[in-house]
C-alpha cells in the first residue's frame, strides 16, 4: 500500500511506499483525473484510488482539512468494492501511526518518509 498525508506542521510525504521502487509514479496514475476532489474511490487496473478526509478532522496548522491519498496494490485491491470496505481495510492500519506522528516536526517522521521535495509529488 502507498499512502501520501501531511501532517500539522510537515507537507505531503509518502509514509508508506507499497515497496515499489518509485511510488509518485503509482500514486500520480492512480490519482489522475481526480482534481482536489476531497473523497475519492476507483479502481485502476489492479489497484484501489482512495482519498478521505482525516477521521479525527484533523486540520494542518493553516486550516486545511488532513486527506489521507492511499494506493492500495494488488493482490489486496481485488478483495475491495466500496469505499466503505476500502476505509476498513486501510485506516485500522494507520491509525495509530499517524496519532503518533501528528504532532511531528519533518525531522521526527518515521524513517522512510518521504517528502514532497524528495519525491516531487502532488499530494
Amino acid at each position: 500500500m502507498i499512502w501520501a498525508t501531511r501532517g500539522r506542521t510537515w507537507g505531503t510525504r509518502f509514509l508508506l511506499d507499497g515497496g515499489v521502487a518509485r511510488p509518485l509514479a503509482i500514486y500520480e496514475s492512480a490519482f489522475a483525473g481526480t482534481d482536489d476532489s476531497s473523497d475519492v474511490f476507483r479502481h485502476i487496473d489492479d489497484m484501489v484510488a482512495l482519498r478521505l478526509r482525516d477521521p479525527e478532522g484533523r486540520r494542518d496548522e493553516a486550516g486545511r482539512i488532513i486527506l489521507h491519498e492511499f494506493v492500495i496494490l494488488a493482490p489486496d485491491s481485488t478483495a475491495i468494492t466500496t469505499a466503505d470496505e476500502a476505509v476498513a481495510r486501510v485506516w485500522p492500519q494507520v491509525d495509530a501511526e499517524f496519532a503518533r506522528i501528528w504532532d511531528a516536526s519533518s525531522a521526527t517522521l518515521p524513517e522512510g518518509a518521504t517528502s514532497s521535495d524528495e519525491s516531487e509529488t502532488t499530494a
